[in-house]
């Protein structure tokens, strides 16, 4: 006897990647429900060699599963969440809105997953932000070796982050402009194809955007509040994967050498950092992949004790999906009632 699980939202990049993840990963689970909003009730979804049909989220009898996994929107987590923990099912939620709320988890499981202790406050756990997931698995192993004081850090954000339709913009505005067609804006504020744009989620008054603010306290909530961190977001015509380029001011001195000893061995990171042609890691490559990916590790003369880090991942995997599950394997192994 195993486990009923739900994925909410799960007609969405996310939601379908939680799907394949639970069954790529073999999770202990007797039934699988797939829910989404009404208009795509009826659907089928692949699951394994199953097909299985979705089911309006809103009117789901939540006591019927022992966790939902959320990948639904800020909104849906706001109003749905608290009524699938009332009903006694663990919510892990892929949004925002629970990240910073007092009594709600934020977990990456390789860098605080003692942190689940306490799910039981509202039976609700959040799942940290892609970017913040893929910068604190480099950074743990290395805060370990020595505390870190500051970090500097420039991402470089793929579409798919900002959904399905955003992925189709990018591909539409790119096969347009060889045809000299004037690119269509909807997803994002500016052409997004052959270009950058050094701006995600809403603008807030001190200039930084949300994306930014993220990544700043949900850092400090993860790893440690003393961590000072100073990020600039920004959307590339990259169809899935994140890169950021990360620059660490220590305490005390870490070598080179030092950081990668430290990185390769944390579970979970991959460090591929050879000093010549193609001797490093880009997103392209790192679709599907599990792991973050670590490269261009060097010593930083402009600060005293600094280091700087290329880091890649698949954000609909670890920066997502998987974190989710991953989260839920360790409630079963180490929380929830035995099935």
């Amino acid at each position: 006897m195993g486990y009923k699980i739900a994925v909410v939202g799960a007609t969405g990049n996310v939601g379908r990647e939680m799907l394949n993840t639970l069954e790529e990963r073999q999770f202990p689970a007797d039934e699988i429900f797939a829910l989404a909003s009404s208009r795509s009730v009826g659907r089928e979804l692949d699951y394994g060699d199953k097909e299985i049909k979705v089911l309006d989220a809103a009117t789901f009898d939540f006591s019927k599963v022992d966790i939902a996994l959320f990948s639904a929107g800020g909104t849906t987590a706001k109003t749905l969440a608290p009524k699938a923990a009332a009903a006694g099912c663990v919510v892990i939620d892929n949004s925002s809105y629970w990240r910073m709320e007092p009594g709600v988890p934020l977990v990456v499981p390789e860098v605080n997953g003692a942190a689940l202790a306490g799910y039981a406050k509202k039976n609700i756990i959040a799942n940290p932000n892609c970017s913040t997931i893929q910068m604190v698995m480099a950074l743990k192993p290395l805060h370990d070796l020595q505390p870190i004081k500051r970090v500097v850090v420039a991402t470089y954000q793929s579409v798919s982050g900002a959904g399905r339709l955003a992925m189709d913009e990018l591909f539409n505005q790119t096969k347009g402009i060889y045809v000299n067609d004037l690119p269509v804006k909807e997803q994002f504020t500016k052409q997004i194809a052959f270009n950058v744009i050094p701006h995600i989620d809403e603008f807030m008054d001190d200039g930084a955007t949300r994306e930014e603010w993220k990544m700043t306290a949900e850092t400090r909530k993860i790893l440690d509040p003393d961590i000072a961190v100073h990020a600039t977001c920004v959307r590339v015509p990259v169809f899935v994967g994140h890169a950021e380029a990360i620059n660490i001011e220590f305490e005390q001195p870490v070598t080179v050498e030092e950081a990668r000893k430290a990185m390769k061995a944390f579970p979970g990171v991959s460090v591929v950092d050879y000093r010549q042609d193609e001797g490093y890691v880009t997103p392209q490559e790192v679709q599907g992949e599990d792991n973050v990916f670590v490269s261009r590790v060097r010593k930083d003369p402009t600060v005293e004790n600094g280091l700087s880090l290329w880091c890649v991942g698949d954000n609909l995997r670890k920066g997502a999906a998987l974190n989710a599950v991953q989260i839920a394997e360790m409630l079963v192994a180490e929380y929830l009632p035995k099935k």
